[in-house]
């Protein structure tokens, strides 16, 4: 499943819309797609999974890339 991370890149900011950050996760769970990103200093805001016509959706984005932390 393909999860849909926004966040900001340091863990000391505080949430500002306008400096949130998007990436997309490959992940069972939401537990496991927090698991991966443990190592990374991001203050993850909302973690969501993504499918059907949302995923197409975000597919067409240019910039859509999954993140596959191992």
């Amino acid at each position: 499943m393909i999860f849909k991370v926004y966040f900001q890149e340091l863990k000391t900011e505080a949430p500002v819309r306008e400096k949130t950050k998007t990436i997309f996760v490959k992940a069972d769970s939401v537990r496991e797609v927090r698991a991966k990103l443990a190592e990374h200093p991001y203050n993850i805001e909302f973690i969501t999974p993504v499918d059907g016509a949302f995923l197409e959706y975000e597919q067409k984005n240019e910039n859509y890339k999954v993140l596959e932390i191992g």
